[in-house]
């Protein structure tokens, strides 16, 4: 404690408590300081709930140090509340920082984030002791979800735990007014991890890794790099012989791989950057962005992202990736290197050969990458969580991992510990707490024993985390899922009740929860295909979310699905079944003469031999198809990715007033859906005739748009109801969700899209989770 001195007549003193992420991201060392330079006495520590601070002053120092707390917090804290009482001066004499107390300590972990500023110095400086230190980091700064193994967060629980502090390393470990107090990743070249440049041999390279990487790279070789969460696969973006090697070898024919630049400048000469993707590349999280290209960028970058309009790039955020560029810029002192354009580009495409989880370890890298990788740039500190990158449009997730999980999003009210085991894919898992729920990184799809055995250390590292014990197990309505039987069983071993959730209820529940709304919603779920409570193939729903209650109040006019899920990977089939529906086989045998269209129409004729579904993508996937875009699909999504590039390539379309007609309510549906069977045959018809394939996606595209808007406009009017949903993979179409979300909003409606989480199936386990709170709540609710 402060020592104690007479207590003066003008003396005030009051009580903080910080709630929050406040522990572990240097806030007590903050609050040391900014109390020093206040001239108040008193002490800071951490306790079971945040952190406790008793100061006392003048009162105009007490006022600033308030307004400190809330405005001048180090970069990584996040505070959720300041609770501050007066209370009585105890006549201190100084400020310290005191050890925990109050109960056990339940320590947040942090993020990953890109190394800060102040590092970067370091790291560029000849004359600094960390220079060119490929594991520099401090409190602000650096790797916490992939290093830690279990709370509390402190060194001996992470993987520097093998790397005592020399003493320099210790002297700023143990300085209040260093940055490194208390900074558990701290290391210097002392003490401190070592990088080796080895090849498929497993012969180290002589001479300096980072030199010697970067010469290989630039004579056309593939490199597998050891990052934060992974592996990385990284070769010269502009080696298009290169480029097309990791594609044959990595089995990944045309999927867009992710570039690294140094900075905006390098940026400019490929793709667009407006304000708002500036922001979120230059973000702490550093996710993968994805950025319109500009009209030569296919040719600048030949094989990066074939056939698509956006380019995803991130900036470096680990001091391996920032030492890569600064020696290709011929190892500059200081930073100004960054404010000029840098000519090395590099993909950088995650390491997870066959579609598996992303690979981690040296060993796993050396067996599982061997015939992909020419060479290993290894590093002896364990990542002990797999963590991919995090893709994103501006506003919009598109994979939400690395520099986000496991930070809580709060939900509206607080509810029961809930257990939420996701869908099948994209999956990740939810943990609920009182009113945070914790979403994990993205696990992928769960159908490999890779992905599987994933999915499983994810639940167990996400309940150990957040100390939770279930009480209610949440699952998709599909018994065949691995996450449905883990949840399932995990619920019959532990006693618990589980609970089945149909998937677009989920879809539509995520938006709601991460926005915090409570009343009554339309929501527009619109997707592949997720199983309906009729046991259907659902993909295209209206629904009305109330109280923890999901009602179908309609759906998109049902198209066939001839072969299950064969037809999601071969568009064709759908633009089968289309020209089958309007009556023109003969046109469908002429126009994919080199399929087997023949054997697919007669299982449309015996129509109880194929299954019929609602689903929004299958319509894009029909399109596509019937204008020649993507007759087979090389990867998830490939032609409505493709579909929306045509259109953006045409610009703005009027909107075709009959593409779409209202069916009579022949299933008694309080608001039958659109049928948009008209609008693929103007398609089909008009290509013929003009082959303007640009403007017909652009048209396909206006026309969607105007009759899921009317859609929506006549159940908001039938149902009284204000608010809409917006949810489902289907909405990572730029295009379609602007022009929507603007025809509603021009119309009156309160539209709400997810922002924190991703629209399509990687929000799928926080509205289970929530979905399933939310229906307790409502049961428990008096009256």
């Amino acid at each position: 404690m402060p020592s104690i001195r007479q207590p003066v007549a003008a003396r005030l003193a009051r009580h903080h408590r910080v709630l929050g992420l406040v522990q572990g991201v240097g806030f007590r060392p903050f609050v040391w300081r900014l109390a020093h330079e206040l001239g108040l006495a008193g002490w800071v520590r951490n306790d079971a709930e945040g952190v406790e601070i008793h100061v006392e002053g003048e009162r105009t120092a007490l006022d600033r140090f308030a307004a400190g707390l809330q405005h001048e917090a180090p970069p990584l804290a996040r505070i959720d509340a300041v609770n501050s009482a007066a209370t009585e001066a105890q006549g201190l004499d100084g400020f310290v920082i005191l050890e925990s107390s109050g109960g056990a300590v339940r320590t947040a972990i942090g993020a990953d984030t890109a190394v800060c500023n102040d590092c970067l110095r370091e790291l560029c400086d000849p004359l600094d002791r960390r220079w060119r230190h490929a594991f520099v980091s401090c409190t602000h700064c650096g790797p916490r979800y992939t290093v830690t193994r279990a709370l509390p967060y402190d060194r001996a629980q992470t993987s520097l735990a093998p790397f005592p502090l020399c003493a320099d390393c210790a002297r700023e470990y143990g300085d209040p007014a260093d940055r490194r107090f208390h900074a558990e990743t701290t290391c210097c070249p002392h003490c401190g991890p070592r990088l080796q440049l080895i090849d498929g041999d497993r012969k180290a390279h002589a001479g300096d890794a980072i030199g010697q990487t970067l010469a290989l790279l630039r004579q056309g070789a593939i490199v597998a790099i050891k990052g934060l969460g992974g592996f990385h696969l990284c070769c010269d973006a502009r080696d298009a012989a290169a480029v097309s090697r990791l594609r044959a070898r990595k089995q990944r024919d045309a999927k867009p791989f992710a570039l690294m630049l140094a900075n905006a400048a390098a940026i400019d000469a490929f793709a667009l950057l407006d304000a708002a993707s500036r922001q979120r590349l230059h973000g702490r999280e550093r996710p993968i962005v994805l950025l319109p290209k500009r009209p030569d960028c296919d040719r600048s970058l030949p094989g990066i992202a074939p056939g698509v309009a956006w380019l995803g790039v991130m900036l470096p955020y680990t001091p391996i990736h920032y030492l890569l560029f600064h020696e290709a810029a011929g190892r500059p002192a200081g930073l100004d290197w960054l404010n000029e354009t840098q000519s090395l580009a590099l993909v950088m495409t995650s390491a997870n050969p066959g579609g598996e989880p992303i690979v981690r370890e040296n060993e796993e890298a050396l067996q599982r990458l061997t015939g992909i990788a020419d060479a290993f740039l290894l590093h002896d500190r364990e990542i002990v969580a797999r963590c991919d990158d995090s893709v994103a449009f501006a506003t919009t997730f598109v994979r939400r991992a690395r520099g986000y999980v496991p930070h809580a999003i709060r939900l509206p009210r607080a509810g029961p510990a809930v257990l939420a085991c996701g869908a099948f894919l994209k999956n990740t898992v939810c943990v609920t707490r009182g009113d945070e729920a914790f979403v994990s990184p993205h696990v992928g799809d769960l159908d490999t024993a890779a992905g599987c055995a994933l999915f499983e250390e994810t639940v167990a590292r996400l309940l150990a985390l957040t100390e939770v014990s279930p009480e209610i197990v949440a699952h998709d309505l599909h018994a065949d899922f691995h996450s449905t039987r883990f949840g399932q069983a995990f619920a019959a071993a532990h006693g618990l009740p589980a609970v089945a959730v149909q998937h677009h209820a989920a879809h539509v529940a995520a938006v709601a929860a991460e926005q915090g709304l409570t009343k009554p919603v339309l929501g527009l779920a619109l997707d592949g295909v997720g199983l309906g409570d009729d046991g259907g193939a659902w993909g295209g729903e209206l629904l009305q979310l109330a109280e923890g209650r999901c009602e179908r109040l309609g759906h998109l006019r049902p198209l066939s699905l001839p072969g299950g899920d064969r037809a999601a990977r071969e568009p064709w089939r759908m633009a089968v079944a289309a020209l089958h529906r309007l009556g023109r086989d003969a046109e469908a045998i002429r126009r994919f003469a080199d399929r087997p269209v023949t054997a697919l129409l007669a299982l449309l004729h015996a129509s109880m031999a194929v299954t019929p579904t609602s689903s929004a993508g299958r319509w894009f996937d029909a399109a596509a198809a019937l204008l020649g875009l993507t007759p087979v699909a090389a990867y998830e999504g490939q032609a409505a990715m493709q579909l929306e590039t045509a259109a953006w390539r045409h610009g703005a379309a009027a909107t075709l007033t009959d593409g779409f007609r209202w069916p009579d309510d022949e299933n008694h549906q309080p608001v039958p859906g659109p049928d948009f069977l008209p609008l693929l045959d103007w398609l089909a018809r008009s290509t013929q005739a003009s082959g303007n394939i640009d403007g017909a996606a652009a048209v396909f595209h206006a026309t969607l748009a105007e009759g899921l808007a009317q859609w929506l406009l006549r159940a908001a009017q039938r149902q009284h109801i204000d608010t809409v949903v917006l949810a489902g993979g289907c909405f990572l179409n730029r295009m379609l969700s602007a022009a929507l979300v603007r025809r509603l909003t021009d119309a009156g409606l309160q539209v709400h899209e997810a922002q924190r989480l991703p629209p399509n199936d990687g929000g799928i386990s926080l509205g289970q989770a929530w979905l399933v709170c939310a229906g307790r709540q409502a049961q428990e609710r008096p009256g």
